[in-house]
């Protein structure tokens, strides 16, 4: 599966095709919004790449990028790439620890500052005599900016290539297990990724190209915005990326982008589907949209309120979805879809045909993938997306892949008769209880999460005589639970859903009781992952000394 070009002359080629095309649409503030085009895109790139060769960046060189997501990101990106560089993008709501350990495992050479809300104490991680540039929107600060420099700057000309084995990112996974590592990705894994995906939904609007809209709003330091958003709209020439402004606006966000496509996260769809809720009883919706003659109006009415009636195609990665979740958006008439991939395939493993949708089920190999299945259940993958391996760490390297070539994933699933994959968990999440059996927590975690009280959920108990779960519930819910009379109508509705879920369970899985936590999990307390993933050895860890008490606890509900 060879691309009949790499994604750097893609951009050359899009940009000498259509220079006026708009590409960008970026907020400034206060209701403001750039058009940028094409040209305007290509113009400011090749006068930055100019800069940095004329500063001595040498071939290969790692530039880190700390920005949330905007135009510029993107156009830096790009920058970086003639120049001969590779990127390194850094979630921006990295702490100052975690971003020191990043720039200086990868070496970089310099830092592009962007839009970001911890500057101030992220900036103690930024190593004494590394050079930074900042990017449009970044917070104010003494560092050259980006502005300053293109203005002064002629622009790199000629056609400018790169090696389809030479490194065009290093991706820093997002460290939910221990110290986050660093994935090399080649111009020519991503241009496959980039060309296969274009190629995907091309066929699926019949062959015609069209200008879908897109909201760009998921960390693009993550690999699922980087290929699904920022690499397809560059490799196609037809897609208009918006950017958000922040979250307080988000919906107006999403009212000037009317997406078509529309991808994000399980915890992100779970909030959405908590704002519904919270203005029209679950009971009310379910009942109307049982009824043919309403259904329809109802569920459009439902997702123009989230500001996603525009949405042709919608997708769900990063985490599992819950097929209760998933089944709900559906009967809106969303056509949401569930895929499976990683950062380590660039993205592009699983997704869901338009022909074969099954709930719990998170599609089929894309073309070009193999996989197989070990014997203990691993799924194993062989991407056009492939890493080339972990940065400085060869020995890992070797460790993740099989004598043939196949990357060992750690996940566990399981392929029926069409061919779609489910997942069953994670070997590294296995855990025995005191009985001596397995149990899969992120099943059970599917199962609790699927209920409108329960925002994210924690399966363990390693060596205790069952597993227990700890609760975060709802954000609408929290603040009132301080309130005696509030707890003591949540507790029956929480205990009727421990006795659903241990239903539908094998006796050795079947959970002691819920715990309700004190706080919520964030980015910020170190309990969640950039993308909203929970960093479970961290909670285990944070919840160690009070577990003891909790199976001495009476009843089936336990307020930590």
């Amino acid at each position: 599966m060879t691309p009949t070009r790499l994604l750097l002359d893609a951009v050359q080629d899009h940009a000498a095709a259509q220079p006026d095309r708009v590409l960008f649409t970026q907020p400034l503030g206060d209701g403001r919004v750039a058009d940028i085009t094409w040209a305007q895109a290509l113009d400011e790139a090749r006068r930055m790449a100019a800069h940095l060769k004329a500063g001595g960046l040498a071939p290969g060189a790692r530039v880190a990028m700390l920005a949330k997501n905007s135009a510029h990101f993107v156009i830096a990106e790009l920058a970086v790439w003639m120049a001969g560089g590779c990127t390194v993008a850094i979630f921006p709501t990295e702490t100052a620890a975690h971003l020191r350990y990043v720039l200086e495992h990868a070496e970089a050479s310099l830092l592009f500052v962007g839009k970001l809300d911890d500057w101030a104490q992220q900036r103690a991680g930024v190593p004494a005599g590394l050079r930074c540039i900042a990017l449009p929107l970044a917070p104010a600060t003494d560092i050259e900016t980006w502005e300053a420099i293109v203005a002064r700057t002629a622009p790199l000309a000629g056609p400018l290539a790169r090696g389809a084995d030479e490194l065009a990112m290093l991706l820093y996974t997002s460290g939910s297990t221990g110290q986050p590592k660093g994935v090399m990705q080649t111009f020519g894994a991503i241009s496959r990724v980039a060309a296969a995906l274009v190629a995907d939904s091309l066929a699926r609007d019949g062959g015609v190209v069209r200008e879908h809209r897109v909201l760009s709003y998921l960390p693009l330091a993550h690999c699922f915005e980087r290929a699904w958003v920022e690499c397809v709209a560059l490799a196609g020439g037809s897609m208009r990326v918006y950017f958000g402004e922040s979250l307080a606006t988000f919906m107006d966000d999403l009212r000037r982008a009317r997406p078509t496509v529309f991808i994000s996260v399980p915890r992100l769809w779970t909030k959405f589907q908590q704002a519904v809720l919270a203005r029209m009883p679950a009971e009310q919706l379910d009942a109307t949209l049982a009824d043919p003659a309403r259904a329809g109006a109802v569920g459009k009415q439902v997702l123009a309120s989230l500001g996603l009636d525009a949405v042709e195609r919608a997708g769900s990665g990063s985490a599992p979805m819950p097929p209760a979740l998933l089944d709900w958006y559906r009967r809106l008439g969303l056509n949401l879809y569930d895929g499976y991939a990683m950062t380590e395939d660039f993205a592009y493993s699983h997704t869901t045909p338009a022909d074969a949708f099954v709930l719990g089920r998170v599609g089929r190999p894309l073309p070009g993938v193999q996989t197989r299945l070990a014997e203990d259940g691993e799924i194993l993958i062989r991407s056009p997306g492939q890493m080339l391996g972990y940065y400085k760490q060869p020995g890992l390297t070797a460790e993740s892949f099989t004598e043939d070539g196949y990357f060992r994933t750690g996940d566990l699933g399981e392929y029926d008769a069409q061919g779609l994959l489910k997942l069953t968990g994670r070997k590294k999440e296995l855990f025995k209880t005191a009985k001596g059996k397995y149990v899969a927590p992120a099943p059970i975690e599917n199962r609790l999460n699927a209920h409108p009280m329960v925002e994210l959920s924690m399966v363990s108990g390693s060596g205790r005589p069952a597993p227990y779960a700890v609760l975060v519930l709802d954000e609408a819910l929290r603040p009132r639970l301080a309130d005696a009379a509030v707890r003591a109508e949540v507790e029956p509705a929480l205990a009727q859903l421990l006795a659903e879920v241990n239903d539908g369970l094998a006796s050795h899985e079947r959970l002691q009781a819920l715990v309700v936590a004190r706080e919520p999990w964030s980015i910020a307390n170190g309990c969640l992952t950039p993308t909203m993933k929970i960093k479970r050895s961290r909670i285990e860890a944070t919840v160690a000394e009070a577990v003891d008490a909790w199976y001495a606890a009476p009843g089936p509900v336990v307020w930590a």
